[in-house]
């Protein structure tokens, strides 16, 4: 269906745009990542967000009659994800990271970091008194997301949020201002430690650009639509790691933690720092997106 044709259709409730969008992103071949799974859970985010109902709501919705003016725009946010295939998050404005909402546009990655998991408990088992985290440093802040979740878990802590995009550190002022906390989280234009306050921190988290440039040149058009910049990783995807690695003990408190989350590219960790004893972090999709170093590990 095109937009020409948008007025001449059969559809009158919830469950047949539904099942009408599942089919067309199904047959589109439209790939996802950027928040849902699969088609079914991307349509009803989509059809819910444009007709401002909570996103954990659908099924008392589902054979709710709509207005012509509500049909109208649920197809053409369809037609758009089909046509364009822009992930859904730049087409709403809008990132979940469990429970927190975000703001996001093209300037900036859309969140889907695994550190956000174990936010919540405080990173245990390797922070044992988050009551005396003070200091937490933030690489490759992008929309801000983790920094604020940590300042939420860790109520006693100022982060510092770096990012060397001006871009994306006005999305990430914008996620400030909404959670209230500038006078918790400080963000720095900086390219990764250059111009960072001079100050240990006991905690140094990071979700840095890692796509290897193999990978980088396979993604799906869906991962096009976001900055380069906040991906490619180069050649093995360990470039801005290795100067994290490199750096980090400097800026850590001797009981400090680095964290750094890496996606599919342990093979490549373990190849860069083959003297490094990571720890492996166990997420909800496995032991290999994330590594941990305490600081007297570092080089």
């Amino acid at each position: 269906m095109t937009i020409s044709n948008l007025n001449n259709h059969p559809f009158t409730s919830v469950r047949d745009l539904l099942r009408y969008a599942t089919s067309r992103f199904n047959a589109a071949k439209l790939v996802f990542g950027h928040g849902n799974n699969t088609a079914l859970d991307e349509a009803a985010y989509l059809i819910l967000h444009t007709l401002h109902l909570p996103p954990d709501n659908l099924d008392i919705h589902l054979d709710a009659h709509l207005l012509p003016v509500e049909i109208e725009s649920i197809l053409k946010v369809i037609e758009r994800r089909t046509s364009e295939r822009i992930p859904a998050a730049y087409i709403t404005n809008e990132a979940w990271l469990g429970t927190y909402p975000f703001y996001v546009d093209e300037r900036v990655i859309v969140p889907r970091s695994f550190i956000a998991e174990l936010i919540p408990t405080y990173l245990s088992p390797w922070v044992i008194n988050p009551e005396k985290i003070t200091d937490i440093l933030e690489l490759c802040t992008g929309s801000g997301c983790l920094s604020i979740m940590l300042a939420d878990a860790f109520r006693q802590a100022h982060v510092d949020a770096v990012d060397i995009s001006h871009n994306a550190l006005a999305v990430a002022k914008n996620n400030l201002e909404t959670y209230d906390l500038q006078d918790r989280i400080t963000l720095h234009e900086s390219d990764l430690f250059n111009h960072i306050p001079n100050k240990k921190y006991q905690l140094i988290i990071s979700n840095p650009p890692y796509v290897n440039n193999a990978s980088m040149a396979k993604l799906p058009k869906e991962y096009l639509h976001e900055p380069t910049i906040a991906l490619t990783g180069g050649n093995d995807g360990m470039d801005l790691v290795k100067k994290i690695i490199a750096n980090a003990k400097s800026h850590l408190t001797p009981d400090g933690i680095l964290m750094v989350e890496i996606g599919h590219e342990r093979a490549f960790a373990e190849a860069a720092f083959p003297d490094l004893d990571f720890t492996w972090v166990s997420t909800s999709v496995g032991d290999d997106m994330i590594f941990l170093l305490t600081a007297d590990q570092l080089p």
